[in-house]
């Protein structure tokens, strides 16, 4: 019994490991993972809540964004970047021939798959953070990326519009957005965000874009018929691949 009692002190006298370092900004895929582990805590690193009348009113509100600039059809292959849980695939895929849900995190999109599992034409795929590899090009209509491009990079989010032209069929349209700093609301946003020390940084902490900035990754890109439009803090942008 001392023996055993001493083998157990000594465990227990060791050092802990270092706990492992808290990703970079760029490791999209662990951190995601990570904050998805549950369905409950992916809906909140999302959207900030969990209540699912809200989810839904929050989907049809995309809904008519959508509408209103790019348009939707019913023979419409849809592909949203960053789906998270599925919040806008649930209002879209009644009304669309296919809806894709792509999303760097393997958690999130179990989740689609679980909460929309009861609408056939739904497909989820997992993505690895830089790039679309898994849809074939020219197969989708429409993409757009909504409340994400807050989280990445610049370098990911041009990637992600040269992407989309990539995959999109000739006369596909793209629909981005992000917080605008060039307004009001988008600036008291900004420096909100201002509080958290640089060494404190969550690597998911959002960042605000300019209308100039998304304009011209569209233009880069090569779309075509670029428009843009306010909505609340956020600036959107849209266009046409030729």
């Amino acid at each position: 019994m001392r023996r055993i009692l001493r083998n157990i002190r000594r465990r227990f006298a060791k050092p802990l490991p270092p706990p492992p370092p808290p990703p970079f900004r760029h490791e999209y895929k662990r951190t995601w993972e990570a904050l998805a582990a549950t369905e409950d805590s992916a809906k909140m690193a999302v959207s900030g809540y969990v209540d699912e009348g809200m989810y839904r009113s929050h989907g049809l509100k995309t809904k008519r964004l959508l509408e209103e600039t790019v348009g939707l059809r019913p023979d419409d292959v849809i592909l949203e970047i960053g789906a998270g849980v599925g919040r806008v695939g649930a209002v879209l895929a009644p009304e669309c021939r296919r809806w894709i849900g792509a999303d760097v995190s393997a958690n999130m999109v179990g989740h689609i798959r679980r909460r929309l599992a009861d609408l056939p034409n739904v497909e989820a795929v997992e993505i690895n953070g830089y790039d679309l590899a898994p849809i074939p090009d020219a197969s989708v209509d429409l993409v757009y990326c909504t409340v994400v491009f807050m989280h990445l990079e610049e370098w990911e989010r041009y990637r992600y519009i040269r992407e989309a032209f990539r995959v999109l069929r000739p006369g596909g349209r793209v629909l981005v957005d992000n917080v605008n700093a060039l307004n009001d609301e988008g600036w008291a946003f900004f420096e909100q965000l201002l509080s958290f020390a640089p060494e404190n940084r969550p690597p998911f902490v959002s960042k605000t874009s300019t209308p100039q900035e998304l304009v011209n990754y569209l233009t880069r890109a090569g779309f075509a018929q670029i428009e843009q439009r306010q909505s609340e803090l956020f600036i959107v942008v849209y266009g046409v691949k030729p």
